[in-house]
């Protein structure tokens, strides 16, 4: 099924198409065990193809799309793959910042006017979105992303963040309520910077950094947003989160900042 060279290797680029994999298979009503009897494999190797554990061969991608009638996505998601790997450009395979963040290790954020999309609940979204679509699609990424094993994510939220009303007073506590719940959870850092001045921070952006060290950041401008992973833009942004922590309130008084918020506003 794999070659040894690929065997054992875990990139970004096989943790992707592991992922589109087992999300076409849940779709499907489909769990490993029922995959691989259908394709004639062991479970175990369905879970290395998910998990990105090892390369499958063409053949073998043509078979599971048929198995789980995905109409050629697999086979699109495992040419994709190919030329990934064979890209010599690391910025080429990084066009797309979802990608990076479906695969990254560590995820850092900076937001200067809402919530982050993953991190915003239902009517939060829905707010923003209007769509119905764009909001399941929100949703569906959140949870992805989320998904076991969930990246570490560092967040520095500005304070006015919490004071700004994005849909009802019940939507606003909601959003809130959800962020310190999601402040418990092991990997996740959230904290709230006051109204300061810091030189560095210009606009909200996010850095997708993988196992590997490799990273991807996606900068907000004032119509929507750019993918770099130019080094010169990534050493600027790892410096200016840096700073940004450093100004920021620490976790645990974050937490009582936005009780706080919740309490005297949002009631």
């Amino acid at each position: 099924m794999a070659s040894p060279s690929d065997k054992g290797k875990d990139t970004p680029e096989l943790r992707t198409f592991g992922l589109e994999v087992r999300s076409l298979r849940e779709a499907a009503g489909l769990n490993q065990t029922e995959l691989a009897a259908l394709v004639h494999v062991s479970r175990a190797y369905i879970s290395h193809v998910e998990r990105g554990k090892t390369r499958c061969r063409l053949d073998f991608a043509t078979r599971l799309d048929g198995a789980l009638r995905a109409n050629g996505e697999v086979v699109q998601a495992w040419n994709a793959l190919v030329e990934a790997i064979k890209s010599i450009r690391y910025a080429n395979y990084f066009v797309d910042f979802p990608k990076a963040e479906l695969t990254a290790s560590l995820i850092r954020v900076y937001e200067t006017h809402i919530v982050n999309g993953l991190f915003q609940t239902e009517g939060y979204a829905s707010a923003i979105l209007k769509s119905p679509d764009d909001v399941a699609t929100r949703m569906s990424r959140q949870k992805r992303v989320l998904d076991d094993p969930a990246p570490k994510i560092f967040v520095v939220l500005e304070e006015s963040v919490l004071l700004r009303q994005v849909g009802t007073v019940d939507v606003m506590r909601e959003q809130l309520e959800y962020l310190i719940e999601l402040s418990h959870r092991d990997g996740i850092r959230l904290q709230i910077l006051p109204t300061v001045y810091v030189e560095e921070a210009r606009a909200a952006f996010n850095i997708a950094t993988q196992a590997d060290r490799r990273e991807a950041a996606y900068i907000v401008n004032a119509t929507d947003g750019v993918t770099s992973a130019d080094p010169t833009d990534l050493a600027n942004l790892n410096e200016t989160f840096a700073s940004l922590q450093a100004e920021a309130l620490n976790v645990r008084d974050s937490r009582a900042l936005i009780r706080k918020v919740i309490d005297e506003r949002w009631t």
